[in-house]
């Protein structure tokens, strides 16, 4: 085990967790669908789980969570109001949802790969990121 790969990873985890549970904020207004407000906010409750559980980890490192990169959170609140207003369906709102969710498990595979040498404990909260992702994005499907 690497210490210094698996801070960087639970990082990235911290980040996205941050990332996914913002950009659900940003579509649930737009959501009217009682069904797809459910699976959005047991999602988003799910993360906030999640990101405690990796948060407590850093911290036992001595370290802070990670806050996403401001100018992609900017922007991704700007698409995200900008076509919902433009286009309030739930299809769209599906779209931009499970648009992050595949781009989240793209990114964490990646740090996956990039810090192989993180603990297994770390690889699996990183794993259980994807694993919430991929629920999201196949719950959504059927409002696309």
């Amino acid at each position: 085990m690497n210490s210094s790969d698996s801070y960087n990873l639970l990082r990235e985890c911290s980040a996205g967790l941050k990332t996914a549970v913002a950009s659900i904020d940003d579509v649930l207004p737009y959501v009217k669908e009682k069904e797809m407000k459910q699976i959005l906010q047991e999602s988003k409750r799910d993360h906030k789980i999640l990101e405690k559980t990796v948060d407590a980890e850093l911290e036992k490192m001595g370290a802070d969570s990670k806050e996403p990169n401001i100018f992609a959170k900017g922007m991704s609140k700007v698409k995200i109001n900008t076509e919902l207003t433009f286009n309030p369906t739930k299809a769209q709102a599906a779209s931009l949802i499970t648009d992050g969710c595949d781009m989240g498990v793209k990114s964490i595979n990646k740090y996956l790969n990039q810090y192989p040498a993180a603990s297994d404990s770390i690889k699996h909260l990183a794993n259980q990121l994807c694993r919430l992702e991929e629920s999201l994005e196949d719950q959504l499907r059927n409002y696309l």
